[in-house]
């Protein structure tokens, strides 16, 4: 429900709609690309009011409020930051939202809310996004949020994965005053948000101080620790945990299986973002060295991760990046204002290619990508047009690095290593009811991208705030 009065917006909606649009405010494209610092320039006070004071207030429900995946109240929030009150703007925000700033940042507003605003019609949409972004770190400037943990239950849950799933259900349950425990197999918490995700989209001191709000809370992380590996699901419970969450996310890159992938200059996605966008300090043994790219780079996919990719290798120095898609820019999967920042920063691309071959030069390092012309034949079951291969039609691309952002899949250690427990579709976990993420496993819950597939952040979160509910449950129940 709207926290605004509706009649007296009556009168001024035609002159909220013909109030002037302010773009987003970005840095210059020649300056961002020296570093990996936040290319969005945040909007002053003055700024964010005025751009709030464009909402017309739509009656309920809200456009902007049914297409958000949380149901935040929009109109309610940008109410208060017309009025500068921005604190109780906020907490509008986390009334719904696990991770606002995140997914003020990251979520593909053109699709969700900001793409569901009425004024698309007849003006430019309001920036939803950043206005949410603007007022949660005002908030952290000046007041800060705090989970406020329940009185405790003396239940305990272990939660496999520090990602946008396992915050989701870690914040719910520690407001129920369940006992917490966040076991990760990398360093730090985060998970995609800190190893998946450059921080020039989302910059990791954001990601930092909401782990401290968890932490504060008394949220407790174990990281290096990979279950399914280093410690078992049935150890967890042996443990005394009376509950287990799996939100592990998709993190197993794509192989394309074709000559060459064992090239030196060839990345798979994760490693390549991984090593050039986390500091040293929070990086795996593994991955400690930064990659080494050379003058010309390609980058194989189409997605978001392609752009990600794109816009880190200009970062590192690259003289020429271009992208290589089987497609047209029609089909491709990835959001289309970070491929506009792609392209603002020089990155080319280059449709209707399939590489089929890395070739080495004389040094043994990659010298070659060899590609295939292609043209759409019919549309596939998803309905996007079938590349077909023009025969004959092969050709060489000049580069000394390619990295490979095609797509992930599932970790399939945790069906293997768990008596009981279902999987499918060389990993998925099977829950019975995507509401409940119960598991064929009594006791163990999943939600987010190991349940359904690669997805979006605010999806996942989403997913794990429900499943909470249903730990929760499952918890008072349990003798």
């Amino acid at each position: 429900m709207q926290a605004i009065p509706g009649d007296s917006l009556e009168i001024d909606r035609k002159d909220r709609v013909n109030k002037p649009f302010q773009d987003l405010p970005l840095r210059d494209p020649q300056e961002r690309v020296r570093d990996f610092d936040d290319v969005v320039i945040p909007f002053s006070p003055e700024q964010a009011m005025l751009e709030a004071a464009r909402c017309i207030h739509c009656p309920d429900p809200a456009p902007c409020m049914s297409a958000c995946p949380v149901h935040n109240d929009i109109p309610s929030a940008m109410w208060l930051i017309e009025k500068g009150n921005f604190k109780e703007a906020a907490e509008i925000y986390h009334q719904t939202s696990s991770l606002p700033e995140m997914c003020g940042r990251v979520c593909p507003h053109e699709q969700l809310c900001q793409g569901s605003c009425v004024l698309n019609k007849m003006n430019k949409p309001i920036h939803t996004g950043q206005l949410e972004v603007f007022a949660i770190e005002w908030e952290h400037l000046n007041d800060p949020y705090h989970i406020e943990p329940g009185a405790p239950t003396g239940k305990s849950v272990a939660i496999v994965g520090a990602g946008p799933a396992g915050l989701g259900v870690a914040s719910v349950l520690r407001k129920k005053g369940h006992a917490v425990t966040i076991f990760e197999a990398k360093p730090s918490p985060g998970g995609l948000l800190t190893y998946g995700i450059p921080n020039f989209k989302l910059p990791k001191n954001s990601v930092f101080n909401k782990w401290q709000e968890f932490e504060t809370a008394g949220v407790k992380f174990i990281g290096n620790t990979y279950i399914g590996q280093d410690k078992s699901i049935n150890e967890l419970f042996a443990e005394g945990f009376d509950a287990v969450f799996l939100g592990v996310g998709t993190g197993i890159d794509s192989k394309m299986e074709i000559p060459g992938e064992d090239l030196p200059g060839v990345y798979e996605a994760t490693d390549f973002l991984i090593r050039s966008n986390v500091t040293p300090d929070h990086l795996p043994v593994d991955k400690s060295s930064r990659p080494v790219i050379g003058k010309k780079v390609v980058v194989i996919g189409g997605g978001d991760t392609a752009s990600d990719c794109l816009r880190t290798a200009l970062r590192l120095g690259a003289e020429e990046v271009t992208c290589l898609y089987r497609r047209t820019e029609r089909e491709m999967p990835g959001g289309k204002k970070d491929r506009q920042m792609a392209k603002d920063e020089r990155a080319k691309y280059r449709f209707l290619v399939q590489p089929v071959k890395f070739v080495a030069g004389d040094d043994g390092q990659l010298a070659y990508v060899e590609c295939l012309e292609m043209k759409l034949g019919e549309p596939d079951a998803k309905g996007r047009r079938k590349p077909v291969i023009v025969e004959d039609s092969n050709f060489l691309v000049e580069a000394d690095t390619a990295v490979k952002a095609l797509g992930y899949w599932p970790d399939p250690i945790l069906g293997k290593t768990t008596p009981d427990m279902e999987t499918h579709d060389w990993g998925l976990i099977t829950v019975s009811n995507k509401e409940t993420g119960a598991t064929s496993r009594k006791g163990v819950f999943a939600a987010g991208d190991v349940v359904t597939g690669p997805d979006l952040v605010v999806t996942a979160m989403v997913a794990g705030q429900k499943v909470a509910y249903a730990i929760d449950d499952y918890l008072k129940n349990l003798e």
